[in-house]
């Protein structure tokens, strides 16, 4: 597989050809960060293409998208509580500055942060940080992806 599908990334996780998607929500995609300096870091991508801010929803739809970051943030913070002692909390932003779709950041954060960082917004992070490949994602992260996914299931809405 190329990396093709950096280039729409919710039309190729609508296609099944996202590596990154942990789960499929209600409304939308949850995956995991192309970047991991901040282990767990995942991402709700909208299901629909052309919607780019929350507000381009419905308001059931919109509800839905919101609880679907509630769950994904809650089931990134449960597996970083797991496997980090130093797991603090977890950020949800929802910006739309750079990207032209909705989505959802979920940060977790540790108290093993630079001291100069750890209060701060993520975004302030250097930039190589963003663009290291010590952070890329790669198989290091199975166990990870494992945890957020197996959280994602558990919590899983009842039917």
């Amino acid at each position: 597989m190329t990396d093709d599908w950096r280039k729409d990334r919710i039309k190729a996780a609508l296609r099944g050809e996202n590596p990154t998607v942990l789960r499929r929500l209600e409304s939308g995609f949850a995956v995991i960060g192309d970047v991991q300096f901040l282990p767990g870091y995942s991402v709700l991508l909208a299901d629909e293409p052309g919607v780019q801010r929350l507000s381009d929803l419905p308001r059931a739809k919109r509800l839905s998208f919101l609880s679907g970051m509630d769950r994904l943030g809650e089931a990134v913070e449960r597996a970083c509580r797991r496997l980090d002692p130093g797991f603090r909390r977890v950020n949800l932003e929802i910006l739309g500055n750079t990207d032209p779709f909705l989505h959802a950041h979920v940060w977790p954060r540790f108290e093993w942060e630079p001291a100069e960082l750890v209060g701060r917004p993520v975004w302030l992070y250097p930039p190589d940080r963003w663009s290291d490949e010590r952070f890329r994602l790669g198989p290091r992260h199975d166990e990870l992806r494992a945890a957020i996914g197996g959280e994602l299931d558990r919590l899983r809405p009842a039917v």
